[in-house]
């Protein structure tokens, strides 16, 4: 599994951007926006990259994902250019963070790399996002920053449960995966 590009991570990561960058338009109530709950995912799959192929095809993913999702919400006329930007600077700076952090944990209890890493780096990602996406609006952006950051940490709950199963059933990194895996 290592020796191959995880082409099936870019997808993801792109799928997982466009949709969230058009729900992230639409509020739920006052404290969430729909984007909130799809966009977590992408912790999930980074880490399982991270995983299974090491820390630098993670970091490759990001940066495919990152302007695959960019140019994809930029093509989206419904898309707002401001979120567009505000989503690859967010996306780029918290799951580069999130392959640092989880590489720095990755010899620990299983679950400790896949929560820690994606809690610190959703307070980053939704921060930047945020800030970048609707200061000066007019809008309640940190009311859904506020929200945003509460889905991101319960959905990165439920990922760790996700990331547990799958990575209990999947095949273990070779010793080529595991020397990746271990350069910063």
């Amino acid at each position: 599994m290592a020796s191959r590009f995880p082409w099936w991570a870019v997808v993801a990561m792109a799928m997982v951007v466009g949709a969230s960058n058009y729900l992230v338009a639409i509020p739920i109530n006052d404290w969430l926006v729909w984007g909130a709950l799809t966009y977590p995912l992408a912790f999930l799959v980074n880490d399982l990259v991270n995983r299974f192929y090491g820390a630098a095809q993670a970091r490759k993913v990001v940066y495919v994902g990152f302007a695959v999702g960019v140019a994809l919400s930029l093509s989206v006329e419904s898309i707002d250019q401001r979120i567009a930007i505000a989503s690859g600077t967010a996306f780029l700076v918290a799951q580069l963070l999130d392959v640092a952090i989880f590489n720095r944990f990755r010899v620990a209890r299983w679950w400790i790399a896949p929560s820690v890493s994606s809690g610190i780096s959703a307070i980053v990602d939704t921060s930047l996002f945020f800030g970048i996406a609707f200061a000066g609006t007019g809008l309640p952006w940190q009311q859904w920053a506020i929200g945003d950051l509460g889905v991101k940490w319960s959905m990165a709950a439920l990922s760790v449960l996700i990331y547990g199963w799958l990575a209990s059933r999947l095949a273990a990194p070779s010793g080529e995966a595991a020397a990746s895996a271990a350069k910063p």
